[in-house]
């Protein structure tokens, strides 16, 4: 199992708040930065090499959504915050990738913090990406980690028209990002039901040292999941009860759907997780019984040879004068009252369901 990234947290010390420094993994070499502008009528995209020329860029359309994949550079950083006006407490925000799911208010914007999880191919490792959102009037900046397909049936919605989802602005597009985000959880949770459907196999056939591993990796795995969801739902009870000035009643019933969404899936975690304890007593129980039939084969086998065990060691004892012992059939005649004694005691030990 790999060892946790390292977040160097001691960067900051000593700094002044608003200091931007990043914190984190970089998973994206060179930043990427994106425009969507669009209305009822109409979507326009493009993208930028840099942040001056994303902040460059006149809004086409009523609504414009800024998306950036690995903004690491606090100078780039700098210009789109002072592009949207954002508070340096939010930019710094963004910029330390172990930031807890979470959703601050300013006056004219929202900044949501949402965790994005996955489980790495091939094994029940979680890995984690953070999106940072800003909810404006008119706007919606998402910052992502690394590039990934969380938004793009977004992208295809706004580029075909349909739905309501150009008709509502950013209101809606927030809604339908932090509905893509709870929605992938969804995914994980099949997949960790699928693995304890494997591990359940393994130990009720063949259980291996490497099951056990694969027990605790599964348990760290439903217990960090859900620890870090409990977060999103305080996330979104908020969006749904004091977020009225950004998102209209029509919105709120959506995102009532979405925190629905996500109870459910802390739900499901509640029974992994207890599958995840039930598992390991199976395990344990599994190996003992086996240990216990193995114990039980050899004091059969043991048992059964005792009593040639007695007779020889009583033909063998050194007297001058001893039944048989002069006999020429004596040696016959003590392996034949070893064998016989041996069937005697193979029935009786099979009869009792003993082998």
């Amino acid at each position: 199992m790999s060892s946790r990234p390292r977040k160097l947290r001691s960067r900051k010390a000593g700094l002044p708040p608003g200091s931007l420094v990043h914190i984190g993994e970089i998973k994206t070499g060179a930043p990427a930065y994106g425009l969507i502008d669009f209305d009822e009528s109409a979507v326009v995209e493009d993208s930028a090499d840099n942040a001056a020329a994303l902040v460059g860029r006149p809004r086409q359309r009523a609504t414009r959504w800024a998306n950036v994949y690995g903004a690491h550079d606090p100078a780039e950083l700098s210009l789109i915050g002072q592009a949207f006006g954002l508070h340096p407490l939010v930019l710094e925000d963004i910029l330390n990738n172990a930031q807890r799911q979470k959703i601050d208010a300013y006056e004219d914007y929202l900044y949501v913090v949402l965790h994005r999880y996955e489980l790495a191919p091939g094994t029940l490792r979680l890995e984690h990406d953070q999106i940072s959102l800003v909810v404006g009037r008119d706007y919606v900046l998402s910052v992502q980690e690394r590039p990934s397909n969380t938004f793009e049936p977004i992208r295809q919605r706004l580029r075909s028209g349909h739905g309501n989802l150009r008709r509502g602005g950013a209101a809606m597009l927030a809604y339908s990002m932090l509905d893509a985000v709870v929605d992938s959880y969804f995914g994980v949770v099949e997949q960790l039901g699928d693995a304890a459907e494997t591990l359940e196999n393994e130990i009720l056939g063949n259980p291996r040292p490497e099951t056990l591993e694969g027990i605790h990796q599964f348990k760290r795995c439903v217990t960090g999941l859900r620890r870090n969801l409990y977060p999103l739902r305080e996330v979104l009870n908020a969006l749904h009860h004091d977020a009225g000035d950004f998102f209209p009643d029509d919105i709120q019933l959506y995102l009532r759907d979405v925190y629905d969404h996500a109870v459910h899936i802390l739900e499901s975690l509640e029974d992994l997780r207890d599958l995840a304890t039930g598992l390991l007593d199976v395990y344990l129980s599994t190996v003992s019984h086996r240990v216990n039939l193995e114990v039980r084969t050899l004091t059969v086998v043991a048992t059964i040879f005792m009593p040639a065990t007695l007779i020889a060691g009583i033909f063998g004892m050194n007297f001058h004068s001893m039944p048989l012992l002069a006999d020429d059939s004596g040696f016959f005649y003590a392996m034949a009252l070893m064998g016989a004694i041996a069937v005697v005691m193979l029935l009786l030990f099979w009869r009792r369901r003993y082998v």
